[in-house]
């Protein structure tokens, strides 16, 4: 196993190279997760991956509630399947919930006050429709309970932790929120040690070649909770030992596919880069400020080539049409002009408008 032959195989099994899904509950169900923190840019991560798609027909899978976006793995914004969300819940909250025990205290939210707003926050919802932040924050306040600061942001991430409320379409970038109560499938119940092995089998099966600290970082999992979940599947994976450390991945894995000279158009915040805790293997680390500038959490959408991070894109949203550009770390070769404009035009085909290269 080469670096090339690792980033070449994350693209075929992270669904980007090829696609075997059609839905997006059947995509996300694959992945495990698929990282949220950007609205748009996590409804592109599923239509890229899911050839002919658009993004209407993401969002609609958002209206029928069969994929919701949630605060989930380390606590951070991810698309998961609704059937596999409690079990996802149940299984990583109370890690993050202890870990931001300390800012629920700075902030004056103490579990009596947390538990009114649960209820709080339940009522607003009641009638069954999506409602926007800012009606939930009045609503909190209007009922005595402050929203100041930081406090409803935290309350809805209880909330959301608690398996309460889920986060629906965002309406001209604000998201809503809606109550999961009987309207969210039951889902399979699952064992601790079960989900364990679930989820460590999910992401070496989509993710690999992976490695065990790969999967630490990913799931938010202890390295000991980690090492269980690997455990459970160790029968299902293979493993292969490059640059001293051990990649997981499929037992069934073809032999690497050749690099097919196709150009892709990743969001920022995709699975591609944020799926691994070692990202050197498709983004050399002379470049990595290029795409997460300033070290302020915010990662820009990226140029994929032959499986490494040749650049980063840009596309702005006209009201006929969408413009991309293009800033490579190093001239495109001509082929590569040409595949980024297939990829750019695949892209404006997903939002169904007209595309213009800039």
């Amino acid at each position: 196993m080469t670096s090339s032959h690792i980033a070449v195989l994350r693209l075929h099994n992270q669904q980007i190279a090829r696609s075997r899904f059609q839905q997006p509950h059947e995509l996300l169900a694959w992945l495990g997760a698929a990282q949220g923190q950007d609205y748009s840019g996590a409804l592109w991560a599923l239509g890229l991956r899911l050839p002919g798609s658009t993004e209407a027909q993401i969002e609609q899978a958002l209206l029928d509630r069969i994929i919701v976006r949630t605060w989930a793995l380390r606590g951070t914004l991810h698309m998961v399947a609704a059937d596999d969300l409690r079990w996802l819940l149940e299984l990583l909250a109370p890690r993050v919930l202890a870990g931001a025990a300390r800012r629920f205290q700075q902030l004056g939210l103490d579990e009596p006050t947390l538990a009114r707003s649960n209820r709080l926050i339940a009522d607003a919802l009641s009638d069954g429709q999506p409602h926007s932040r800012t009606e939930l924050f009045a609503w909190l306040d209007a009922n005595g309970v402050s929203t100041q600061g930081q406090r409803g942001y935290y309350m809805l991430i209880r909330a959301s932790w608690d398996g309460l409320i889920a986060q629906g379409v965002a309406v001209r970038n604000a998201p809503t929120f809606w109550a999961l109560d009987g309207s969210l499938p039951a889902g399979k119940s699952r064992t601790r040690d079960e989900a364990l092995a679930e989820l460590a089998g999910r992401y070496f099966i989509s993710h690999g070649p992976a490695t065990l600290k790969d999967f630490v970082w990913w799931s938010g999992l202890t390295t000991g909770d980690a090492r269980l979940g690997l455990e459970g599947v160790k029968a299902e994976l293979a493993q292969e030992t490059f640059d001293d450390q051990i990649y997981w991945f499929a037992a069934d894995l073809a032999a690497p596919p050749d690099a097919d000279g196709m150009i892709y158009l990743l969001p920022g915040f995709d699975e591609y880069l944020l799926g691994y805790r070692d990202r050197r293997g498709v983004l050399d680390p002379q470049f990595a400020s290029r795409i997460a500038p300033g070290g302020n959490g915010v990662f820009y959408p990226t140029i994929v080539s032959n499986g490494q991070v040749v650049g980063v894109w840009k596309r702005t949203l006209m009201k006929s049409r969408v413009l991309v550009s293009a800033e490579p770390f190093t001239s495109l070769t001509p082929a590569e002009a040409e595949a980024f404009a297939i990829a750019a035009q695949r892209f404006g085909d997903y939002l169904g408008l007209p595309t213009t290269l800039v």
